[in-house]
């Protein structure tokens, strides 16, 4: 018999044992639990080093968050943010850890635009916590078949919540496409976190030209601040300058 390896991850101790438990009375699953992001990661770090890489991962969407708190709103499009404190950053960060492990979402509630960042970060499903067993398994095998599941009552949300996010690229990409080569490279910079005085250094500019590049970047991308220029060039996928590597050809150079 091919077994499943599940983790539970969630820091409501009660629930994680007790679906923990729920799921282990199945013959073909083997499952585990772990309390928090970090705690999960390790189980996996763990699993691959002993050869017994875990297949899914039932993770709350809530993960870490206070109780009764309620998710920043962000503008449509803008995709799930790198470091929010749920368990949405713990499947973007499975993702590119662990591609192979499919990741299932658990949530109190049906929100469209949450569960569209969900499947954006790499999740293969959300599903809600008071969910049947019997759907709930439903769910684990159907994702190791390469399946994506979600509420019939969310299906539409989040195919709105999704068109709206490649339509809001689009868009954004061709604000970018529209810089020159030069003022690209300055917004891969501001990507970066650099400032004014940093860019000009990297860039072997003057202070008084980057001031002016970065102008024409805002002018030209519609928007009146850096921070809104820098979240606009990350939907449209522009990848910050590689300050380590470029610390690495300076100095080659220098030698």
């Amino acid at each position: 018999m091919v077994r499943i390896r599940v983790l539970v991850v969630d820091d409501h101790r009660i629930f994680a044992e007790s679906l923990a438990a729920a799921l282990a009375a199945e013959p073909d699953v083997d499952v585990s639990a772990a309390g928090s992001g970090p705690a999960a990661l390790r189980c996996l770090e763990r699993a691959v080093a002993e050869g017994r890489r875990f297949d899914v991962l039932l993770v709350d969407a809530d993960l870490g968050m206070v109780a009764g708190a309620v998710p920043a709103q962000r503008e449509p499009g803008a995709g799930p943010p790198p470091a929010v404190p749920d368990g949405i950053a713990l499947v973007a960060g499975v993702r590119v850890a662990h591609p192979g492990v499919r990741t299932v979402v658990l949530a109190e509630r049906d929100e469209p635009r949450r569960a569209a960042h969900a499947l954006q970060a790499g999740a293969s499903g959300w599903v809600a916590k008071d969910c049947s067993l019997s759907r709930l398994l439903a769910v684990i095998r159907g994702v190791l078949r390469e399946e994506t599941h979600l509420p019939p009552a969310l299906l539409t949300g989040v195919l709105r919540e999704l068109t709206a996010a490649r339509k809001h690229r689009t868009d954004s990409e061709r604000l970018v496409e529209s810089l020159t080569p030069r003022e690209h490279e300055v917004l891969r910079c501001m990507v970066a976190g650099l400032g004014r005085k940093d860019v000009a250094a990297r860039l072997f500019l003057s202070p008084h030209t980057v001031r002016t590049h970065m102008q024409n970047v805002l002018g030209k991308l519609g928007v009146h601040s850096t921070l809104a220029a820098v979240a606009l060039a990350r939907r449209a996928g522009v990848r910050p300058a590689d300050l380590a590597g470029d610390v690495v050809e300076r100095s080659g150079q220098l030698a």
